[in-house]
């Protein structure tokens, strides 16, 4: 039987939140849920434990399996896990489970009412997290908002996203600066934080319905996100999508 929901979850030297029971804290959630389910955890070329540990809790849980990748940054990698994935709703969340998993029931009810993408929103009150977190957050707003024509999105970068499998395939298939196919390897972990702007500026260009859902998300855990190589591979990214666009690049077919 097809999953209904697949849960990606891409991996880059995680091996301290795997010993800290990350994965057994979502296989508890989804077992209690009355849909189907598969989780892909997808290994982006760790060079610690993680593979070989969400491989051995795979083979424990029948419900989960194992992506390797090259090492070519968490955008690739979520791509590759959601073009793998067999669901009909995708999920794609981060590892050290800053917004828990259980979040997912905020989102589901929201497909029902015709949206195609729903994705998970901090606001702009991002509690406990430092000053430069914050000012970061509202810098992006602003660039966001001159660039690239999302007005009505207050957090483009929650990595907690759910999309209709069509709905996703096609948005990928769409996109320029993050390509299917066109990934280099990279070195050290590389968020990308261009990628989750222009999934939502592809999805808004090709007409499918997005909408935007308040979620639960902790500073605490998570601690990848570098105030200066951040900010300046965002802004380049924005200046990127919007002369694609202006190109006409995003173009339906």
């Amino acid at each position: 039987m097809e999953p209904f929901l697949s849960v990606v979850i891409p991996a880059y030297n995680e091996e301290a939140n795997l010993r800290a029971g990350a994965l057994d804290k979502v296989a508890a959630y989804l077992v209690r849920q009355p849909y189907t389910y598969e989780v892909l955890v997808v290994d982006d070329g760790s060079s610690d434990g993680t593979a070989a540990l969400a491989e051995e809790f795979a083979s424990a849980h029948p419900h989960f399996r194992l992506l390797r990748n090259p090492h070519r940054g968490k955008a690739h990698t979520v791509i590759a896990g959601v073009l793998a994935a067999q669901g009909d709703i995708i999920l794609f969340t981060d590892m050290d489970q800053a917004t828990p998993i259980g979040e997912v029931a905020a989102l589901l009810p929201w497909f029902e009412q015709g949206y195609d993408v729903v994705f998970g929103s901090r606001g702009l009150v991002r509690r406990g997290a430092p000053w430069w977190r914050k000012l970061m957050s509202r810098a992006m707003v602003l660039l966001r908002g001159a660039l690239v024509n999302l007005p009505d999105v207050t957090d483009t970068q929650c990595g907690f996203k759910a999309f209709r499998a069509a709905a996703a395939h096609n948005i990928y298939r769409h996109m320029r600066l993050y390509a299917p196919g066109q990934a280099q390897e990279v070195r050290g972990a590389v968020v990308a934080a261009g990628f989750d702007v222009e999934t939502l500026f592809v999805a808004r260009k090709l007409g499918y319905r997005i909408k935007e859902v308040p979620v639960t998300w902790d500073y605490a855990r998570t601690r990848r996100v570098s105030f200066w190589r951040d900010s300046l591979h965002g802004l380049r990214d924005l200046v990127r999508i919007r002369l694609n666009d202006l190109q006409g690049r995003y173009r339906a077919g």
